[in-house]
């Protein structure tokens, strides 16, 4: 059985949890707490393998809360938000703090539910959590003077984890760098935030992606999250396409979706890299890359906070290599620079 806390400091909301949570005979609810500061004590009581965490409380906020857990207790957190910009952003900050994954609370009034709560909870508890020092976490080196983009173009893929891993990744990019296009696994109200925080630290040009939008040196794209696939279309120059589709590999969009259509776009004149996440999506549409002639890389074991999708794209042979995320970015611009090194 894996063991959760909820903290919400709606008693609503916490049934609500609760009741999703223990119909899954895998769940097991432990304890409740309505602020941070009640649920330390319940944590250090009962030692959860899992927490869900609402960012909104009286007492101490929940993000400040969560930073202190991470840094002297690090135990897997969901985060449970409102539908809203403001919930929106102060998920994206818990999840570089360190939280595994987040899920959007059913509107007021609309019924709804947490279809994906249960899931994700399961895969958090098998997360790899590391204490958080305090500071800014490692970031990707920055990129190296005199690059110049070849002509190919990138495509990433990414799921839980994938917050703080892509901000690694783009971090490193220069301002010119290759035509990016990104599948995240994120509920659609976060994409376009996660879009802007992206961009913020980027020295590249970063924002959720529109259908037709040319994939041209400096720009990257992100595929919003919801209803429709992000794919690329063309044959040089290339463009973003949105559309529409059943669900993939359980996802919509997804990370199959966008690196199958580059396989079939770009051929050799691509590089995909496949990072951190739970399951399979993403592996099969590498594998079509790599025998297009792209380039491929995967995220290590180590580093990744779920070992799933890297671990099957490199057990099928769809990843040359697999680096620490660390090294991706770097790894991206020495495969895209015209004077290639490797």
């Amino acid at each position: 059985m894996i063991r959760a806390v909820v903290v919400d400091d709606s008693a609503t909301m916490r049934s609500l949890i609760a009741a999703t949570l223990k119909a899954d005979p895998e769940l097991e609810v432990v304890g409740f707490a309505a602020d941070p500061l009640e649920a330390r004590q319940v944590i250090k009581d009962v030692n959860p393998d899992v927490i869900t965490l609402d960012v909104e409380m009286p007492n101490m906020n929940g993000l400040e809360f969560l930073e202190r857990l991470m840094r002297l207790r690090p135990t897997p957190v969901v985060m449970v938000s409102t539908l809203t910009v403001r919930g929106a952003e102060a998920t994206l900050q818990a999840l570089e703090l360190g939280a595994v994954d987040c899920v959007a609370k059913p509107q007021t009034g609309g019924g709804g539910s947490f279809d994906r709560l249960a899931e994700v909870v399961k895969t958090a508890a098998r997360a790899r959590v590391r204490p958080r020092m305090p500071g800014a976490a490692p970031r990707a080196p920055k990129a190296a003077e005199g690059f110049s983009p070849n002509g190919k173009i990138v495509a990433i893929g990414s799921s839980t984890g994938g917050v703080e891993a892509l901000l690694t990744v783009v971090e490193g990019l220069p301002p010119n760098c290759a035509p990016t296009v990104i599948t995240q696994h994120m509920p659609g109200t976060f994409t376009g935030s996660f879009a802007e925080r992206m961009n913020r630290a980027s020295a590249a040009d970063v924002s959720e992606a529109r259908d037709g939008a040319p994939l041209s040196p400096g720009k990257v794209y992100l595929a919003p999250g919801g209803a429709n696939h992000l794919s690329v279309g063309g044959s040089g120059p290339y463009h973003c396409r949105i559309v529409a589709g059943d669900l993939v590999n359980g996802h919509r969009p997804s990370v199959d979706v966008l690196f199958s259509s580059v396989a079939r776009a770009a051929h050799g004149r691509a590089v995909g890299v496949i990072l951190t996440g739970m399951g399979r999506d993403g592996a099969q549409g590498l594998l079509e890359m790599r025998e297009a002639g792209a380039r491929t890389i995967g995220q290590d074991a180590e580093t990744c906070v779920v070992y799933g999708m890297p671990k099957v794209a490199f057990e099928i042979g769809a990843t040359e290599r697999q680096l620490p995320i660390e090294k991706i970015g770097t790894a991206i611009i020495d495969l895209t620079n015209r004077q290639e090194r490797h």
